[in-house]
């Protein structure tokens, strides 16, 4: 008898589902909302985004100043006139279109701090996060709708700008870290939102600290921040300095880059010719 070695059957696999295509979007869940033409809060780590109908209306975040500051702090509106308009504030009069039909603010000054405090707040709502986000349905801001944002425009603009932080200084520890400032000799060039800046920085403030204080927008701020790191002019704060008089102790003692300070140089002469 002939005893033939043949294999075994293979064993039934489940046909596994095509793979849906990746989206390009920075958010898979506000994607979703925005095609379902949701209307409600969605809560994340570093903020929350309100929609209506799928459109984003406002953002905040603890990280940016919000439209209330941006409104207020250069005396464009009075604090009193914007508490009382949101303590005034329900579902039928927004407190926008109190301030508006008050007259205490012109349509297109209103739209435009409203604008850029959305775009300042959604950047850090939708930075990547180590939580899940959830949202509420049907909850509604007090402010009311300005000028809604289509979800696929602002997931657009979160990605250019974090590309722009990148091209400018890779490092992304200036936006979060205390700063302090180094012992390079200022940059001739420097703007006089930079020079504010670097006045300010004294080892405890952070860029968010730094935004809120001068009632900027804090995506701009970290914008100049980064700017500032590519001259050489200011560094995280890696560890607390010797106790002393307050002087920052040299860059190379405070910073973590690299020990060698040519090589530090030639990295900088790098990523600033790359920003160009």
């Amino acid at each position: 008898m002939t005893v033939v070695d043949a294999p075994p059957p293979r064993l039934p696999v489940r046909p596994r589902p095509s793979a849906e295509p990746a989206r390009g979007g920075v958010s898979p869940m506000l994607t979703r909302l925005a095609a379902e033409r949701a209307t409600g809060a969605l809560i994340r780590e570093h903020g929350t985004l309100y929609l209506a109908e799928g459109r984003v209306v406002h953002a905040e975040s603890p990280l940016t100043p919000g439209l209330d500051v941006l409104l207020t702090a250069h005396g464009t509106l009075k604090a009193e006139v914007w508490h009382n308009a949101v303590a005034r504030a329900d579902e039928r009069h927004g407190a926008a279109r109190l301030l508006l039909s008050g007259g205490h603010l012109a349509e297109g000054a209103l739209e435009l701090c409203h604008l850029g405090a959305l775009y300042d707040a959604a950047y850090f709502a939708l930075a990547p996060s180590s939580t899940p986000g959830r949202f509420r349905c049907g909850i509604a801001h007090r402010l009311g709708p300005v000028l809604p944002v289509a979800v696929a425009d602002l997931e657009r603009e979160v990605l250019r700008r974090r590309e722009l932080l990148r091209r400018i200084w890779p490092d992304a520890r200036p936006d979060s870290a205390p700063l302090v400032r180094t012992h390079a000799t200022a940059a001739p060039g420097l703007t006089l939102r930079q020079r504010t800046l670097l006045e300010r920085i004294d080892g405890t403030r952070t860029a968010t600290d730094l935004a809120r204080e001068l009632g900027r927008q804090a995506f701009h701020t970290l914008v100049d921040i980064r700017r500032l790191a590519a001259a050489g002019l200011v560094a995280p704060r890696d560890a607390p300095g010797p106790a002393g008089d307050g002087e920052t102790p040299a860059f190379a003692e405070q910073s973590a880059y690299t020990t060698d300070p040519h090589i530090t140089l030639l990295k900088r002469l790098r990523d600033a010719l790359e920003a160009l």
